[in-house]
């Protein structure tokens, strides 16, 4: 897969596939709402993360930003995850995901910069998560608030086109596959995060009609 540049061309690629696409929206009144922030911004840095030592800097490299989050929050600790939280009142989600892209790791944009929304992907954790897709484009250095993100990291966009991706596991009889998307050396980027970002490849980046909100989330991700 040739490198996907961060430049005019896949703005607009990525706003027409994601106005065309019918997106399905949780209508579950018992599931809270939050909002995530996919943002595709350029890579004038190494990742930082194992496994990416075939990809020198490049500024017009296209890449999203993934974040490690903090080791003292009280949910989902350590994971790898996109910039989000929940709605707050008076919030749509939009304007909660670039809120939380703000606070987690110092990248203010407006609603400008928004390209579409992806499906909400409902969790077992009581969740109604909506994908806000966002153009980050040419950025300075990020500064992550450490009492919510330990780190964040540029990962370039080829990596969702790795012919192992996506990975899907049954773990329990009877239910649908937990879906996993490997990423450099991590060990992988599970359901929700994962499924949110299978489908950002098959949706925003391809064009092609893809649901995720049936894939399963591993345990640790469901608390």
């Amino acid at each position: 897969m040739d490198d996907l540049l961060c430049n005019d061309t896949l703005r607009a690629r990525l706003a027409a596939h994601l106005a065309a696409h019918r997106r399905t929206a949780s209508g579950d009144a018992r599931l809270r709402r939050s909002a995530v922030a996919l943002v595709v911004v350029d890579s004038p840095e190494p990742p930082g993360v194992p496994g990416f030592a075939d990809l020198p800097p490049r500024p017009e490299r296209a890449s999203f930003l993934l974040t490690r989050r903090a080791a003292g929050l009280s949910r989902h600790r350590g994971q790898w995850a996109l910039p989000g939280g929940r709605i707050d009142p008076g919030e749509d989600a939009v304007a909660a995901a670039l809120r939380e892209l703000t606070e987690e790791v110092g990248l203010a944009l407006d609603r400008s910069a928004v390209l579409g929304l992806l499906d909400d992907y409902p969790t077992r954790s009581g969740f109604a998560i909506t994908p806000v897709v966002v153009w980050g484009g040419r950025v300075p250095a990020l500064e992550p608030d450490p009492a919510e993100v330990a780190s964040v990291h540029r990962i370039p966009l080829r990596e969702l086109y790795r012919p192992d991706a996506p990975e899907l596991r049954v773990v329990r009889p009877g239910e649908a596959p937990v879906l996993r998307m490997p990423v450099g050396e991590l060990g992988g980027v599970f359901a929700p995060t994962g499924a949110i970002l299978y489908q950002f490849r098959e949706v925003a980046l391809e064009g092609r009609p893809t649901r995720v909100a049936h894939f399963e989330a591993p345990d640790f991700a469901r608390r």
